[in-house]
C-alpha cells in the first residue's frame, strides 16, 4: 500500500524550530521529486519546498527561504523539513507530496504561538 505519513508537528513559540518527517511506504522515495506544501486556515494550499532527484536540488518559497531546509534520507525512505526561526504566519497543516505519483500525506499541524 502506497502511503506518505507526516510527523513532527506541534506547538512552538515564535523563533523556535521543528523538524517534520515524511515516511514513504509502497514506493522508493529516492526515485521521485518530493515536496512539502502547507495550508493555513482559510487559505489555499501552497508549495513550501521541493527536493529533486537525482541531483538533490532544492527549491523554496520566498516566504521560507533561508529558514527552512528540505532534505531526504534514502536509506530511511524519508524526506524532512527542518524549520527554524518560525513565525506565527508559518502556522498551517504541512503536507508531504509526490507529484509524479500524485500521492499526498494526511498532514501534520504546526502551530507557532506564544
Amino acid at each position: 500500500q502506497v502511503q506518505l505519513v507526516e510527523s513532527g508537528g506541534g506547538l512552538v513559540q515564535p523563533g523556535g524550530s521543528l523538524r517534520l518527517s515524511c515516511a514513504a511506504s509502497g514506493f522508493i522515495l529516492s526515485m521521485y521529486d518530493m515536496s512539502w506544501y502547507r495550508q493555513a486556515p482559510g487559505k489555499e494550499r501552497e508549495l513550501v519546498a521541493t527536493i529533486t532527484t537525482p541531483g538533490r536540488s532544492t527549491i523554496y518559497a520566498d516566504a521560507v527561504k533561508g529558514r527552512f531546509t528540505i532534505s531526504r534520507d534514502n536509506a530511511k525512505n524519508t524526506v524532512y523539513l527542518q524549520m527554524a526561526s518560525l513565525k506565527p504566519e508559518d502556522t498551517a497543516v504541512y503536507y508531504c507530496y509526490c507529484r509524479t505519483r500524485n500521492n499526498w500525506g494526511k498532514g501534520t499541524l504546526v502551530t507557532v504561538s506564544s
